[in-house]
């Protein structure tokens, strides 16, 4: 399997930033971790070797990235206000600077498919909701999408426009709903161990995108599934098996 690392200073969060590519061809699958994590960490936890067959064939070309949730959402001892908009300047590393060198790393002329799981999952799922021009795939594994756990009541415009239960209930804006229509959303969680909050805010995504007449595939697998990595390990192949790589 192709490995490559690639390191570079980000000037939207002015250090550097390192991602891994994983393959040599196919449509690009972007990795976010989980909470707090890094960008080996997809190949650490074996989700790489569960991807094995999809990358070594060609069908997809694996990216994973660093995360900012240290200095953004899980930041406690911030100013709310100072968090957001440090994700908000992770956002925009993520859609001038990653999706970028994708486009001219991979050479896929196409839009980019988004995963992660816990937290990873929010920022798969805000990525494709925020930037449907990049993105056309969105596979969220026990996400949690409203801002309630990380900055309590406190909004402003950098919590409002990067949660989905927030900004999607009131999106009224016909391209982005085409887009949305046309793209594939794929949210799974488990109803086992840990799943409880992931569970609950998957069931609240599932009535927006139903009230906004965008269809999903929303997935709830069993009371014995719980909040880890061997049942995401399972589920990220399944759904990349079910769609036309």
């Amino acid at each position: 399997m192709n490995t490559e690392y690639h390191v570079w200073h980000s000037p939207n969060l002015g250090r550097e930033m390192p991602l891994e590519v994983y393959g040599h061809a196919g449509k690009p699958l972007l990795i976010f971790p989980c909470a707090g994590g890094r960008f080996f960490e997809a190949e650490d936890f074996g989700m790489i070797h569960a991807l094995r067959d999809f990358i070594g064939t060609g069908k997809i070309q694996v990216f994973t990235v660093d995360s900012l949730d240290h200095e953004s959402w899980l930041a406690h001892w911030k100013w709310p206000g100072d968090r957001a908009w440090r994700h908000e300047q992770y956002d925009r590393y993520i859609v001038q600077e990653v999706a970028p060198f994708i486009r001219q790393h991979s050479g896929w002329a196409g839009k980019f498919m988004a995963t992660g799981n816990s937290l990873g999952a929010y920022h798969a799922a805000n990525s494709l909701f925020r930037h449907p021009d990049w993105f056309d795939v969105t596979i969220a594994l026990s996400g949690l999408y409203s801002p309630h756990h990380f900055v309590g009541e406190y909004r402003d415009e950098h919590v409002y426009f990067n949660f989905p239960l927030l900004y999607l209930s009131n999106l009224d804006d016909p391209a982005y709903l085409e887009q949305f229509r046309q793209s594939r959303i794929i949210v799974c969680v488990g109803q086992g161990a840990w799943e409880e909050i992931p569970l609950a805010e998957t069931r609240a995504l599932e009535g927006v995108l139903w009230a906004l007449d965008v269809p999903a595939w929303f997935d709830y697998w069993g009371y014995d599934v719980n909040h880890d990595w061997p049942w995401w390990r399972r589920q990220l192949p399944y759904f990349l098996s079910m769609l036309a790589l």
